[in-house]
């Protein structure tokens, strides 16, 4: 056996190398890149590998261990999980900063390949610089932590491990069925030692894409469920876009007059115009899709997962309401109590559409009612304005509703959410991709977002992961190229979180548009908070007086940081300065672009028969608590139990 003496970090690089994905007969290189941050636990190992052996993979440069492993997840979701980037760091803090990226890539089944320097296998060094000592164990580390939030986890304590744990790794990352964050542990002092590393392990190794079939008996039996409906719905999940599917399911929706609504990780999948497309379903669903769906007799669900938030903790849907599941993942296509049809998405759909032949929906105009009643309600969410008079009042009218009124005074600003949010989809090109992640503007664009692109909608939604908007652009940007525009959505909060990659997109000059709506709140937990009767605590950021953290709401000027980090900045108070500064903006190259953008709290979109599931209080001194709990005890009595 031919053999060449390698490094474990060298041997690592070279097999990085030479991994490719093939989708459909197609080739290319599976793994596009390295976000590092160089520490003590990797720069010596890794570092020098990655100077030596690196010849295709491009080394991005990080600023956040985390927000660089969120780029590499952005990127990985945008190009559909067909390649991916890698992110390492040293021991340590570095390590656990990652662990929450980790956690966004398995929530939304994304691959994410975290290689973190560890301490010292030998031990003879040990305690050594930012190793947690754990006196029931010596074996655990900080990278321990990593089990919980990936799909496989390995640690190289010698370098021949490296091919086992590799091979094991790439059949995770690659599985659409499985995947997820992957971490692989390599103590700092085996980096180093050498191997005699069989020739054969780094060979061009292809992993296909298999498309899983479904059988016919569970055709049979999802055909049977259909055909007994008469009210049928459809839901486009994530992976209808992975398995590229999309043609697929609209054909299938069209033969039969199927409605169907969105998830957050379908949404784009098909052009929002689309008479049969309902929009977004659930808890921050539209009331087209949620009215439908209440009166559903089967769903037929495509490649989604059924959170919480896309049943309205499993409210929406009447317990008589049947459910056929078409899934690649057997742990997914069984939920609900549905008939599962597990199987790829692209091609299971045209099977079970010629045992559907001739079968028809019942309905009449019930689904062209619901579409044209919320245009019209768009229609009044992109032109909502501002009144300081005593009668106006926010979308979200809680015990908080001044609130708007006086961030308007304290920050001088006029806008509201929905109508800034309307402006930006208006002013954007047709292959432009959103991104976002948390907060109240997820809710807001799945039910106000219109994309006629196809796979323009990047919305991390299963994590919920703050600061996730900034990186995960910068990783968008890299996975589209140049040749259209990247904007993120992102709240104040989210913002001031985790937005470091802004330096690492100015080093690459890469343009992207940060909207940052600053509404100087976390407002949607704001709106869960005194929603649910409770007063407000630490969900507004306002200065401190006597009373507490009541004081005059802060005007940050977050032009100013973005400016000074090299981007090109505006700050927005008014609809016609928001006009101006994009179309400004789209003359600029080369630089991120961040729109400070004042919004007024409570001025989100609110309701269209939605429900969350939230642990309410059953004790209180407040009448407004044990209203918001014999509410949900009300909720409860008409919920589906599994």
């Amino acid at each position: 056996m031919k053999t060449v003496r390698l490094t474990m970090a060298q041997a690592l690089v070279r097999f990085l190398e030479n991994q490719y994905m093939e989708v459909d007969g197609a080739q290319h290189r599976f793994v596009r890149g390295v976000f590092i941050i160089p520490g003590h636990g990797n720069v010596v190992g890794l570092g020098q590998a990655l100077s030596q052996e690196a010849k295709h993979l491009e080394i991005y440069q990080g600023k956040n261990e985390q927000g660089m492993a969120q780029a590499a997840v952005a990127f990985a979701k945008q190009m559909k999980r067909k390649q991916i980037c890698v992110a390492t760091s040293s021991v340590g803090p570095g390590a656990a900063n990652m662990v929450t990226a980790c956690g966004t890539a398995t929530a939304n089944n994304i691959p994410l390949l975290v290689l973190p320097g560890d301490t010292y296998a030998c031990r003879q060094p040990d305690p050594v610089l930012q190793q947690v000592e754990h006196t029931n164990s010596l074996a655990t580390t900080t990278n321990d932590a990593f089990k919980a939030v990936c799909r496989y986890w390995d640690r190289v304590v010698r370098p021949e491990q490296l091919m086992s744990a590799m091979i094991n790794a790439f059949r995770v990352l690659t599985d659409p069925a499985n995947t997820g964050a992957v971490c692989v542990a390599m103590p700092q002092d085996v980096e180093g030692e050498a191997y005699d590393y069989p020739v054969s392990f780094f060979a061009k190794r292809v992993w296909r894409l298999e498309r899983r079939p479904a059988t016919e008996a569970a055709l049979a039996d999802a055909a049977e469920a259909i055909r007994k409906a008469k009210r049928p719905m459809m839901i486009c999940g994530g992976g209808v876009r992975y398995s590229e599917a999309h043609a697929e399911f609209l054909h299938f929706a069209e033969t039969f007059g199927i409605p169907y609504g969105e998830t957050q990780a379908g949404k784009s999948a098909t052009d929002w115009l689309h008479p049969l497309n309902l929009g977004g379903v659930g808890t921050t669903g539209c009331s087209a899709a949620n009215e439908i769906a209440r009166k559903a007799d089967l769903v037929i669900g495509v490649g989604t997962r059924y959170t919480d938030f896309t049943t309205a903790s499993k409210w929406l849907f009447k317990d008589t309401c049947k459910f056929v599941n078409i899934n690649v993942s057997e742990f997914q296509s069984l939920k609900m109590e549905a008939v599962p049809v597990v199987a790829d998405a692209k091609e299971a759909l045209p099977r079970l559409e010629k045992l559907l032949e001739g079968y028809q929906t019942a309905y009449k105009d019930e689904v062209k009612v619901a579409k044209e009643k919320w245009i019209d309600e768009l229609n009044r969410l992109d032109h909502i304005t501002f009144s300081d008079k005593k009668s106006w009042k926010p979308e979200i009218n809680d015990a908080n509703a001044d609130s708007a009124k006086r961030f308007a005074q304290d920050v001088n600003a006029q806008l509201t959410q929905t109508s800034a949010l309307g402006a930006i989809n208006a002013m954007m090109s047709e292959g432009d991709v959103a991104i976002g992640a948390a907060g109240s503007l997820p809710g807001d664009m799945q039910r106000m977002w219109r994309p006629t692109g196809v796979d323009t909608y990047n919305m991390e939604y299963g994590y919920s992961t703050m600061g996730y908007e900034v990186a995960g652009a910068l990783g968008v940007k890299l996975a589209i190229g140049d040749k259209h525009e990247v904007y993120s959505f992102c709240g104040d909060g989210s913002f001031n979180m985790l937005h470091g990659e802004l330096i690492t997109a100015c080093q690459e000059h890469k343009k992207i548009n940060i909207c940052l709506f600053d509404n100087a709140s976390f407002g949607c937990i704001n709106n869960l908070q005194v929603g649910h009767g409770n007063v407000t605590l630490c969900t507004e950021l306002r200065y401190r007086n006597k009373d507490g953290l009541f004081g005059n709401f802060m005007n940050i000027d977050y032009a100013k940081v973005a400016e000074a980090y090299g981007c090109k900045s505006y700050t927005v108070r008014t609809m016609e300065e928001l006009v101006a500064a994009f179309e400004d903006a789209k003359k600029v190259k080369n630089i991120p672009v961040l729109f400070d953008i004042k919004v007024l709290p409570k001025t989100m979109t609110d309701g269209y028969s939605s429900w969350w599931r939230v642990g309410d209080t059953e004790v209180s001194e407040r009448k407004e608590n044990l209203a918001a709990y014999a509410d949900l005890q009300a909720h409860l009595k008409e919920v589906r139990k599994y």
